[in-house]
């Protein structure tokens, strides 16, 4: 389509934003690109410095820019089009829609899909190759079921949310509105509770239930578990990578992201809006408070206050973690200066 249709598609987006672009220079863009890759007929985008020498250097036919005259000039010199904006990516990802629709199928119950009679099915729901669906089980209207799904008894499934192939959702589950659950991921399983006794460890039955809010995103081959009491529950429009393991009664709030291999024991409680970073590690019944960051490979054995950044293992201010590495690098050389030390110390004790 031409630069000047996706403006128009873009509607309030574009209409908030500035562009540079004339009837004898609309380029057909085709295709969507990274910057460094972009060919003629591609649209790309730009955020902050560290990418900003590609606009001399791209072949892209059109950018989504900063607000940065400097950049808008060099590209309206090379004949590029572009919208700047305040936040290119979130501009950029509302364009690679015009261009691409996740595969989604007809309304239809394939024939070797397994139903059990009392099971409650919506309007226009799409239930594929070999999906099993238990007793009492409810999905409401638009869901989509792909191949090899197991639904247990007395689960629910909310409107237009989308549960992907071998995906398994368990017993006193209650999945939201508009949510996906992605392959392989296991909503609801039994927590990891057992207590020990003189003749061994004890299984505690998990009773509880499992709560998805509405917006929810569960990444492939994750895992999140069901209590023994009470509730598991994940907040609304939270979003959960790859291979996440989050333990029974954990309460997760809302908006926040979870990277892959993040893992929380059992009872921690995040606030609204906490970013964790990968292989994030939180043990058992910590508090992290709201907008909270850990970045990559922090272990967390205290309560997080809202608003703080937290690094390593053990965490500690992100701040003072910065010090901390900025030392580490320097132990060999200081640990030659300390033994240069102590042996003028011994020789002027002798």
């Amino acid at each position: 389509m031409k630069f000047s249709e996706i403006l128009e598609k873009l509607g309030d987006a574009a209409a908030s934003s500035s562009f540079s672009f004339n009837k004898d220079n609309d380029p057909e863009i085709t295709g969507l690109a990274a910057v460094d890759e972009a060919t003629s007929g591609t649209l790309s985008y730009i955020e902050g410095a560290r990418f900003a020498s590609m606009v001399s250097k791209t072949s892209a036919s059109a950018l989504i820019l900063p607000l940065d005259e400097t950049l808008q000039t060099q590209a309206q010199e090379r004949g590029i089009v572009w919208i700047a904006t305040k936040e290119p990516r979130l501009l950029f990802a509302k364009i690679i829609v015009l261009f691409y629709q996740p595969w989604r199928p007809t309304p239809e119950i394939h024939p070797t899909a397994v139903i059990h009679p009392t099971a409650k099915i919506g309007n226009q729901v799409y239930l594929g190759p070999h999906v099993v669906i238990q007793q009492g089980a409810e999905i409401g209207n638009d869901v989509c079921v792909h191949a090899n799904v197991v639904i247990y008894p007395d689960a629910k499934i909310g409107d237009r949310t989308t549960l992907h192939a071998n995906c398994t959702i368990h017993e006193r589950t209650r999945i939201g509105a508009d949510c996906v659950i992605h392959s392989g991921a296991v909503i609801g399983a039994e927590g990891f509770g057992f207590v020990p006794s003189s003749t061994g460890w004890v299984k505690m039955e998990q009773s509880g239930y499992t709560v998805l809010e509405d917006g929810v995103e569960v990444g492939c081959n994750s895992a999140i578990d069901r209590p023994a009491v009470g509730e598991t529950r994940v907040g609304r429009n939270t979003k959960i990578d790859n291979m996440v393991q989050i333990g029974h009664g954990c309460q997760i709030g809302a908006g926040c992201a979870l990277a892959g291999h993040v893992g929380m024991a059992g009872g921690v409680t995040l606030g609204n809006g906490v970013i964790l970073a990968g292989q994030v590690g939180i043990a058992n019944q910590v508090k992290i408070g709201d907008r909270a960051i850990a970045s990559a490979k922090t272990g967390i054995h205290n309560d997080v206050a809202p608003g703080e950044i937290v690094s390593g293992s053990p965490a500690i201010s992100h701040k003072q973690y910065l010090k901390v590495s900025a030392i580490l690098t320097r132990l060999p050389e200081m640990y030659q200066v300390l033994k240069q030390l102590q042996r003028k110390f011994n020789n002027g004790n002798d």
